[in-house]
């Protein structure tokens, strides 16, 4: 039997840079959009514009409140360089309950 969604939920972003993700991750969790977010450097291949392209890009991985997301969204494309930026939400449906907790007492409802 499925479990039912827990409210929270992990928001994917790719960043062009370090600096860009750790600039747009540190935003997040300043202002407890975020409780937490995972970066690490990922190749992707996309189109865009007609064109495949093949690019070194940096993964932010989003641990939030999905009431957050529209603020949480909102605050990405202000600080994002891409035209149309990956911002994409993935409901956890299960989890440790002491760490959904923490989420929970770290980002602002």
């Amino acid at each position: 039997m499925m479990q039912q969604a827990t409210g929270y939920g992990v928001v994917l972003v790719t960043a062009a840079s370090q600096e860009e993700g750790e600039a747009i991750a540190s935003a997040l969790v300043e202002l407890k959009l975020a409780a937490c977010v995972t970066l690490m450097p990922v190749r992707s291949i996309y189109t865009w514009q007609g064109k495949v392209n093949s690019e070194q890009e940096w993964q932010l991985i989003i641990k939030t409140q999905l009431s957050q997301f529209p603020a949480l969204s909102a605050k990405i494309k202000e600080l994002h360089s891409y035209q149309v930026p990956e911002i994409v939400a993935l409901p956890i449906v299960a989890g440790s309950q002491s760490y959904l907790d923490w989420i929970g007492e770290n980002v602002q409802l």
